[in-house]
């Protein structure tokens, strides 16, 4: 598994779906559907998108930073 970071390449919006199928090993596109589809249900799925858009490092600044 690979480090959580938004990638410079690859991205849609802000990179968390592209992030997350590089952690886990599965593709982008991938992961956007499930995102997607997870949207048809009740929940904060765009708030916890944001969330984790602000949380993850851009690829970039992941060599950084000191953690």
């Amino acid at each position: 598994m690979s480090r959580l970071a938004r990638p410079t390449n690859g991205r849609m919006i802000g990179g968390v779906c592209a992030a997350l199928a590089r952690r886990f090993g599965t593709s982008a596109t991938t992961m956007r559907v499930i995102f997607v589809v997870s949207c048809l249900l009740p929940g904060p799925q765009f708030l916890l998108y944001i969330a984790l858009w602000i949380l993850f490092p851009s690829e970039g600044k992941v060599a950084s930073t000191a953690w």
